[in-house]
C-alpha cells in the first residue's frame, strides 16, 4: 500500500483523478505524531472525524481535548469540502476544521497540515 498513487481513482467526493492520497497507508505511529503536532498548535473542546478518513485522527486527538474551546473536525484529505461543511452544518457554538492533506484551498475555518499544490 502507497500513500501517494498515480492511475484513475473515483474519489469520496465522486470527482475522478489521476492521483490518490491513501492515508490508509500512515502507520499508527504517523497518526499519533501528527494529534500530536495538531495538539501543540489548536485547542479544541470535542473531536469529530469524518468517517472513514478522519477518524483515526480524531481518536488520538482525544487525548488533548481542553474545556471551553471550538469543536474540531478532522479529515485526512480535502478535495471539495462538501464532507466538512456537512459535518458543520449540524453543530453549534465555534468549529474549527483539520485536514491532513488538502487537494485544494480550505476555506479559512479549515487548516491543512499538508497543502498539496496538484
Amino acid at each position: 500500500m502507497s500513500l501517494f498513487q498515480t492511475g484513475n481513482f473515483k474519489l469520496h467526493s465522486g470527482d475522478m483523478s489521476t492521483k490518490f492520497i491513501d492515508c490508509d497507508a500512515l502507520a499508527d505511529e504517523d497518526i499519533n505524531a501528527l494529534a500530536v503536532w495538531v495538539a501543540e498548535r489548536i485547542s479544541f473542546c470535542w473531536v469529530i472525524g469524518i468517517p472513514t478518513g478522519g477518524e483515526r485522527l480524531a481518536k488520538e486527538l482525544k487525548n488533548y481535548t481542553v474545556f471551553s474551546a471550538p469543536t474540531l473536525i478532522v479529515d485526512d484529505v480535502f478535495t471539495t469540502g462538501r464532507s466538512m461543511e456537512s459535518a458543520k452544518s449540524g453543530l453549534r457554538g465555534e468549529v474549527i476544521g483539520v485536514v491532513i492533506f488538502a487537494r485544494a484551498k480550505c476555506p479559512d475555518w479549515i487548516t491543512p497540515i499538508f497543502q498539496l499544490m496538484i
